[in-house]
C-alpha cells in the first residue's frame, strides 16, 4: 500500500529553522512530483513547495529565499528546509507525490498524515 510518512516537525522560535522529512513507501510504477503543502489554523491547505521528476523546484511567494525542497530519488524521500521561520508559518505541514501504481493506471495524489510547526517565542 502505498503511503507517505512525515517528520520533523516541532516548536521553533522565530527566526530558527527546521527540516522536515518525508518518505514514500508501498510500491509505484511510477511517482512524479513530489511537494509540501500547509494548512494553518482555520485556513484552507494550500501549497509550499514542489519538486518534479527532472528535479525542477517551485515555490509560494511565501517559502521562496527561505524555504529549500530537494528529493532523493532513489530512496524516494523528500525533504523540506526551513529557515528564518515566521510565526504565521505555523501550521500543519502535509507531503504528497504523484504516483501510478501501474503504466495503465490514472495518476493519483497520495498524503501523509501531517506534522505540526509551531513557530512562537
Amino acid at each position: 500500500q502505498a503511503q507517505l510518512v512525515e517528520s520533523g516537525g516541532g516548536l521553533v522560535q522565530p527566526g530558527g529553522s527546521l527540516t522536515l522529512s518525508c518518505v514514500f513507501t508501498g510500491s509505484a510504477f511510477e511517482i512524479a512530483d513530489m511537494g509540501w503543502f500547509r494548512q494553518p489554523p482555520g485556513m484552507q491547505r494550500q501549497l509550499v513547495a514542489r519538486i518534479s521528476r527532472e528535479g525542477v523546484s517551485n515555490y509560494a511567494v511565501s517559502a521562496k529565499g527561505r524555504f529549500t525542497i530537494s528529493r532523493h530519488f532513489v530512496e524516494n524521500r523528500t525533504y523540506l528546509q526551513m529557515n528564518n521561520l515566521k510565526p504565521e508559518d505555523t501550521a500543519v505541514y502535509y507531503c504528497n507525490a504523484a504516483i501510478r501504481s501501474h503504466s495503465w493506471d490514472s495518476w493519483r495524489d497520495v498524503w501523509g498524515p501531517g506534522t505540526q510547526v509551531t513557530v512562537s517565542s
